[in-house]
C-alpha cells in the first residue's frame, strides 16, 4: 500500500511539471512569442538626444491621461498610471549608435497588455511629439 501510495505522489509530482512547462511556453499566456511581443513594444528613433526623448516620453504619457509616478534620466525609465483605464505602463529608453531605442510595456491591472494596437497608439502619439519637437514646432 505504501508502495502505490509514493508511485502516485511522484506520477503527480512529475505531472504537475509537466503542466507547468508547458504552461510556460508562450509569453505569459498570450500565444506570442518574445520576439513577437518585443518587436511591436519597441521603436528605434533616429536621435541620440535621449534627455530629450525622455521628456517627450513624459509628455505623450500625460497626454494620453497618464499620471507619471517615477522618471530616471540615469536608468532610461519612465512610469505612470491612467486611472481611467486602471493601466500601467513602463518606458525604458536606451542610445545605440546614434538612435535612441524606446520600449514600452503596458499592463492592465496585473496582466500585461499584449495587443499591438495599444503599443501602436502610444508610439504613433509619441513620434508625433519628437517630430515637432525636432522642428521646433512646439
Amino acid at each position: 500500500m505504501k508502495t502505490v501510495l509514493f508511485f502516485v505522489a511522484v506520477i503527480f509530482i512529475f505531472s504537475s511539471c509537466v503542466m507547468m512547462v508547458n504552461s510556460n511556453s508562450s509569453v505569459l499566456g498570450s500565444g506570442q512569442s518574445q520576439v513577437e511581443l518585443r518587436n511591436f513594444q519597441s521603436r528605434i528613433f533616429d536621435t541620440d538626444d535621449t534627455d530629450g526623448v525622455i521628456r517627450n516620453i513624459m509628455s505623450t504619457m500625460q497626454d494620453l491621461g497618464f499620471i507619471i509616478d517615477r522618471a530616471d534620466r540615469e536608468l532610461g525609465s519612465v512610469s505612470g498610471y491612467s486611472f481611467s483605464s486602471k493601466t500601467t505602463l513602463t518606458v525604458t529608453v536606451r542610445t545605440r549608435a546614434s538612435q535612441t531605442v524606446v520600449r514600452a510595456n503596458a499592463q492592465a491591472g496585473t496582466r500585461p497588455i499584449t495587443a499591438p494596437k495599444a503599443y501602436q497608439n502610444f508610439f504613433n502619439a509619441l513620434s508625433q511629439s519628437l517630430f515637432l519637437a525636432a522642428n521646433e514646432v512646439l
